[in-house]
């Protein structure tokens, strides 16, 4: 697989892309569900994947009413899945080895996630990651979370280099919306989700691991 332009900076996403979060969250959001007696359905939790707590709350409250307790619910499962992530936490195959081959190329990176701060904090730093990122964009850094494209224009803003030169890694389908519409070559590395038609048509390739990325970039 040959990339359409010189890849000169990548973007990646955090959450089930560099990191192996998205179950945690998962089992986090639906274990929290049934204790409290809540009905969610997984597939809403698929909708949830990827976007921000702002788009994710008002989906919520369109499916279960405006009376439902979206910062109780949504705080309990949180605190819940970063519990879990501070003993127990993998990388997804092929981080360090991506990166490694990004320095030898010279290629600057950020991280664009509709996760905190704090939560990038605590996923990355056992890991020592965030030193190898020029740039971390999360939840506040933008106005409008994924899949609008304001987190990738804000990480191309920040490395300094124009979407159409940046290659984006995503995970998710509101990723990869919100790094096509960013005008960025994107990749989709799926997790939870699986690539669809709909997303094969948005990226330049689908990827089975970051291995396979790596490779791309020759």
């Amino acid at each position: 697989m040959t990339l359409p332009r010189r890849v000169r900076a990548v973007v990646f996403d955090m959450d089930g892309l560099l990191t192996d979060s998205e179950v945690i969250f998962r089992e986090a959001f639906m274990a929290v569900s049934r204790e409290a007696g809540i009905d969610l359905p997984m597939s809403l939790f698929m909708r949830m994947v990827g976007s921000s707590r702002a788009q994710n709350r008002q989906l919520i409250l369109d499916h279960f009413g405006p009376t439902f307790d979206f910062d109780a619910w949504h705080g309990a499962a949180a605190a819940r899945a970063h519990a879990q992530i501070k003993v127990d936490l993998a990388l997804k195959a092929g981080v360090v080895e991506l990166l490694d081959r990004l320095d030898e190329l010279g290629i600057p990176r950020a991280v664009a996630t509709s996760s905190s701060h704090d939560n990038v904090t605590l996923q990355l730093t056992p890991h020592v990651l965030l030193p190898r990122f020029g740039a971390i964009i999360a939840a506040g850094d933008y106005e409008r979370g994924k899949p609008f494209p304001d987190p990738f224009l804000a990480a191309a803003r920040r490395l300094d280099v124009p979407p159409v030169d940046c290659l984006a890694l995503e995970d998710s389908h509101n990723g990869v919306h919100a790094a096509h519409a960013a005008g960025m070559m994107t990749i989709m590395v799926p997790d939870l989700l699986e690539a669809t038609d709909e997303m094969r048509a948005l990226c330049v390739a689908v990827a089975a691991s970051l291995h396979d990325v790596r490779a791309m970039l020759g």
